[in-house]
């Protein structure tokens, strides 16, 4: 039977850790220049309706350093962008590739698409979640603080995409979360309900000092998501001192460090001189996002 991976919560905590030692193995052989072609011959459909510069590249070169190869697909050059049926697309799609990527709008329609379709589907990022993402800033926590388990992980910003699945992530994996956003921009009240039915350690604040004080790992995100550049004012109003700086990094932990999933805008939620500390690993968290995303593939597609 296939499977997708569209949200974490429906991958159970023991799946998600073999994705992770999986992914770790496939980096140390990429950096010792071993070969690790586990889809040879296969072949990745990516979808995209939203513009990337990181999804694209990790699954392309990914599928090329596992013996595969990816097409690009956009949704504008398709007949999805002339309104051909999900499902449609779905079916047919299944008949030509292996799996599909899409990164896209709607959490709906990625659902849609998995519903139809006889192939595994990739979320490679919604308006509601960005799993892939998660995932990577997992790993690169695990790297650089030997484990996930036992730390304090501090949200900084917007509800949105991201904030909804480090929630999930905080409801699956049992660490203690804490979510600091302006009223107004909390995230998602049913990804907020699941995860406290399934006993999430979360707590939701207004006050991002709060929130990162005693951190052992700093997250946030852009104010304004892709669809929202119409509200881009009126948020920069709303999220004042919801930035990561000097101030925030000084009531964490000493060695905390900081992740963003970029792009950043600096100068707004993160300030250059906080991305460019030695606090700072968001650059290994992008590099990352090629070796999880390799392992995700391999497992759903090998």
């Amino acid at each position: 039977m296939k499977k997708d991976f569209l949200c974490l919560t429906d991958w159970s905590l023991e799946e998600l850790e073999k994705i992770f030692t999986l992914a770790l193995e496939l980096k140390t052989k990429q950096k010792r220049n071993e070969q690790h072609r586990l889809l040879n011959g296969k072949t990745l459909g990516m979808v995209f309706e939203k513009s990337s510069t990181r999804t694209r590249i990790s699954f392309e070169v990914g599928m090329y350093q596992l013996g595969g190869h990816a097409l690009f697909l956009s949704s504008g050059t398709t007949q999805m962008g002339r309104g051909e049926p999900i499902k449609d697309t779905a079916r047919v799609m299944s008949r030509y590739v292996d799996g599909i990527m899409i990164r896209t709008f709607s959490q709906e329609g990625v659902e849609e698409l998995a519903k139809w379709s006889t192939i595994p589907i990739i979320n490679g990022l919604t308006d509601m979640y960005h799993p892939c993402q998660v995932m990577a800033d997992l790993m690169t926590v695990i790297e650089h603080k030997k484990n996930y388990r036992d730390l304090t992980y501090c949200w900084i910003g917007d509800g949105n995409n991201m904030a909804n699945s480090w929630i999930n992530a905080a409801a699956i994996f049992g660490f203690e979360l804490r979510v600091a956003t302006p009223k107004g921009y909390e995230p998602h009240a049913m990804v907020v309900e699941r995860a406290k039915k399934l006993g999430a350690r979360i707590r939701y604040l207004n006050d991002p000092l709060e929130a990162a004080r005693g951190a052992d790992v700093l997250n946030t995100d852009v104010w304004a998501s892709m669809g929202q550049e119409e509200e881009q004012n009126r948020r920069a109003a709303a999220f004042v001192g919801f930035q990561i700086n000097a101030e925030v990094i000084a009531v964490a932990d000493p060695a905390c460090i900081l992740l963003h999933c970029l792009p950043a805008h600096r100068g707004e939620e993160i300030t250059d001189e906080a991305i460019e500390s030695k606090h700072s690993v968001v650059f290994d968290e992008a590099e990352n996002r090629l070796h999880i995303q390799k392992a995700i593939m391999a497992t759903l597609m090998a």
